[in-house]
């Protein structure tokens, strides 16, 4: 979990609180959490 939250703290919108709706705030760790994904699932694509 911790080093998940190192790799979200790479996006510069979700290294500080810049949002009024923590909607909005969901919606960008959700897309944050979706590019890690895909790319761990590219390399694991790409080496098998």
């Amino acid at each position: 979990v911790e080093r998940s939250f190192g790799w979200v703290n790479r996006f510069r919108r979700l290294a500080r609180d810049y949002e009024r709706l923590p909607e909005t705030l969901a919606g960008l760790h959700f897309v944050a959490f979706t590019i890690l994904m895909l790319g761990n699932a590219a390399t694991l694509f790409q080496s098998s």
